[in-house]
């Protein structure tokens, strides 16, 4: 029988990635001795029922399909904290995998169906170098006992399910932990890739964790985040296909579920400042509430939204255009078309004398932040239907002519922006 081993997600731009082993070694070792070459990595990806999945190549290659196993590449290894840091010394030692958009082997999800799930990555570590200690050698381990997952982003979460008799939704919330008073309350409305059973899919399938995060919610004071699950996916309007009428058999346990939210913490929910968005899916969802309940929410913030411009009736604008709304969307998006929903949408927005509404529209979808890179070491170009990434990360600051969003004289990112805005 083999040792055991941890695992250290963490949830990236791209999702979620297993990015470090932790092996206990039994023995204090020392920093000089660990090396990336005393160890190799093999693993195989599986479905509940321990079957290796067959999975698509990649994102964009959906048809061609191989099994789900591999060996991983180690980037570097230490001496460590059970936690994984870094130590001079310790009986714990830290493999970091390469992982990102181009390891797919390293994804702690996969597309089962249409769905994003979480699989079993079962990893197999061989020491193939002995790693000196005190007194002795130590050689030949073999780690291949998980023991434990760790993911430290979603750890702030909780998870509920609402009431609502006809349709209970799953959902994850976070409690600020900051501020005092009655403090505003983020909706995020997941994508297509994320609804079903597990609400943690929602979460943290992209990186929504961000609205927890200390920078976001310094902006807000403390706020609350509410991400509700659909079972299958938003623009479901009961067909359980993909069609363009604007309907979405959600609706009613959707405000089911964010009135029930906001009245089991009604001392502490700021009933002016309720900000809903999404993206691709939830993009649309948040339009259609928009349209359904047009004066309950102080803003909105919708991503690559999937609702076409066709169903949306002159006597919509009128009802919406006095609301603050913030678009992002990216003009290489290729899923969700931005001439047949977001742009035309805004423009008639405009027309209509909206005095609130800005739509920060990129060329493409670039990772500024160093996460990821291409093989020629450039920053990582995304697929344009990931605009969220701009989003989560509050890197939205120019508006549809170019120019930065103001407000009161002064430049504003978008989670800048949506903090200032309240019901009268």
């Amino acid at each position: 029988m083999g040792k055991i081993y941890y695992t250290m997600t963490e949830i990236t731009d791209y999702g979620p990635f297993i990015t470090k082993l932790v092996l206990p070694m039994g023995a204090n070792v020392k920093a000089e001795s660990v090396k990336p070459a005393c160890f190799h990595v093999y693993v195989e990806r599986k479905d509940k029922k321990g079957e290796i999945l067959m999975l698509p190549r990649s994102w964009t290659d959906l048809e061609h399909k191989e099994p789900s196993k591999g060996n991983g590449a180690i980037t570097d290894a230490y001496p460590s904290s059970i936690d994984g840091e870094r130590q001079e010394e310790g009986e714990f030692v830290t493999l970091e995998m390469k992982y990102g958009p181009d390891v797919p082997l390293s994804a702690s999800i996969a597309p089962i169906g249409m769905m994003n799930e979480y699989i079993i990555s079962h990893y197999r570590i061989t020491q193939v170098a002995d790693i000196p200690s005190e007194g002795e050698n130590l050689s030949g381990f073999v780690f291949d006992l998980c023991a434990g997952n760790s993911t430290k982003q979603a750890e702030k979460f909780l998870q509920g399910i609402s009431s609502y008799a006809e349709e209970p939704l799953n959902y994850g919330y976070f409690v600020p932990q900051t501020g005092n008073g009655k403090r505003p309350l983020i909706i995020w409305l997941h994508g297509g890739g994320e609804g079903g059973t597990d609400p943690a899919i929602a979460y943290t399938g992209n990186k929504v964790v961000n609205l927890a995060g200390d920078d976001i919610q310094a902006k807000f004071g403390g706020a609350f985040v509410l991400v509700p699950q659909a079972k299958t996916f938003w623009l479901d309007d009961g067909s359980g296909q993909y069609g363009r009428t604007g309907k979405s058999k959600y609706v009613k346990a959707l405000k089911a579920l964010i009135d029930e939210f906001i009245a089991n913490n009604d001392t502490s929910i700021d009933m002016s400042r309720i900000y809903i968005g999404g993206c691709s899916n939830g993009g649309f969802m948040t339009m259609r509430m928009l349209l359904d309940y047009p004066h309950f929410f102080a803003a909105a913030y919708p991503v690559c939204e999937a609702l076409y411009d066709e169903v949306i009736r002159d006597e919509d604008i009128e009802a919406i255009k006095h609301l603050p709304i913030w678009f992002t969307h990216s003009k290489d998006d290729t899923i969700v078309k931005p001439e047949e929903t977001v742009v035309p949408t805004y423009e008639r927005l405009m027309r209509a004398g909206a005095g609130n509404v800005h739509f920060s529209y990129f060329e493409q979808v670039v990772d500024l932040h160093g996460l990821f890179t291409n093989e020629h070491g450039e920053p990582y170009t995304y697929h344009g239907h990931f605009s969220w990434i701009y989003a989560l990360n509050d890197d939205c600051r120019l508006d549809y002519d170019g120019k930065p969003v103001m407000v009161e004289g002064k430049e504003v990112s978008l989670m800048e922006w949506l903090a200032e805005q309240k019901m009268a």
